[in-house]
């Protein structure tokens, strides 16, 4: 049991520590996507209100006039396409997902600009898997995670241990989620 002891304690603390990153990669995302609804936790979007007097009716000169509208409130190399959704707007789309909208009657717009959310977007697109290597590396972080699991039962021995407070937690560790399943689902 001394053994036992001394390796779980060895492999917990060294797991632990090589998995640091990893564990604050899906921490951080988990907590970013669990509020979806509150926020976009991959973007900002900025707004800008503005008002044109260029001709941006459907015909052969709109792109010009669309370009020359984006020099006006963005830059014209940022521009990849338009359409009209409806006989009132012309909708410009942007490179990085921004995009403009204008009333081709009243020449009122709204320009609305993506930004990337710095730490918060990279660690989302890890959390989604994006290939078989990082899902391979996900796959294994999870096998660490259950290795911590059961190292964590023999680190400490007697009455902070597994058959004293440590299983009192465990046991609501346990608990917790059966009770949220029994009452939510």
């Amino acid at each position: 049991m001394k053994q036992l002891r001394k390796w779980s304690r060895i492999l917990h603390r060294d797991i632990g520590f090589f998995f640091i990153g990893t564990t604050l990669i899906y921490a951080i995302s988990g907590i970013a996507l669990n509020h979806m609804a509150d926020w976009n936790p991959n973007y900002s979007v900025e707004i800008n209100q503005f008002t044109t007097s260029l001709n941006l009716e459907k015909g052969t000169t709109s792109k010009e006039n669309v370009l020359n509208l984006l020099d006006k409130i963005d830059n014209r190399n940022n521009y990849k396409s338009h359409y009209y959704p409806d006989n009132r707007n012309i909708k410009i789309f942007l490179k990085g997902g921004s995009s403009v909208v204008v009333n081709i009657h009243n020449g009122n717009g709204i320009a609305e600009y993506l930004k990337k959310r710095p730490l918060i977007f990279e660690t989302n697109y890890l959390h989604y898997n994006p290939n078989r290597i990082w899902t391979w590396f996900s796959d294994i972080f999870a096998g660490a995670l259950i290795l911590f699991v059961v190292t964590s039962f023999f680190i400490t021995k007697g009455k902070k241990g597994i058959i004293g407070r440590g299983g009192i937690y465990m046991l609501l560790g346990i608990i917790i989620p059966i009770l949220f399943l029994i009452f939510y689902m």
